[in-house]
């Protein structure tokens, strides 16, 4: 069975850091397959297969780059879901977002983020930013191999 592969999941609803984050691990030869989502509706409908991608195959990403500020269903949410189900429990998560709120920092580590990165302003910064994100968890990290929920 041939299975799709994502190495990133990248939920932001900013176009700007959208772009600079995929051309970042693209750029730095990191990532081949990044799939982006604009909220965190459509990341959940991906990750359990529901709605428009009911029919997608393949592994859960290799890492997801979360922002907190999403519209439909906000980042907590969203992590919250995730660590609450067996299968996507285990999939690092990378909060990656411009809040400094130390509220929002405790939260997300206490409902089970791998890290929470706040998005540099400066572009060069935020490109340098995202390559190291993307050299550890997918070059230097060792992650399970997750088939997915079904």
């Amino acid at each position: 069975m041939n299975q799709e592969t994502t190495d990133v999941l990248l939920v932001e609803d900013n176009p700007n850091d959208a772009l600079l984050a995929i051309r970042s691990l693209k750029d730095s030869n990191l990532a081949n397959a990044i799939v982006h989502l604009k909220d965190g509706q459509e990341a959940i409908d991906y990750l359990f297969r529901q709605g428009t991608y009911s029919a997608r195959k393949g592994l859960l990403p290799k890492v997801i780059l979360l922002d907190l500020k999403l519209p439909k269903v906000n980042g907590l949410e969203v992590l919250k879901v995730l660590r609450s189900n067996k299968e996507t429990k285990i999939v690092p998560i990378v909060i990656l977002t411009s809040s400094q709120v130390e509220s929002d920092l405790i939260e997300s580590y206490q409902l089970g983020a791998n890290s929470y990165i706040v998005k540099p302003v400066d572009y060069e910064k935020f490109f340098k930013s995202i390559r190291e994100v993307g050299l550890y968890w997918l070059i230097l990290n060792k992650p399970p191999i997750v088939k997915g929920t079904s």
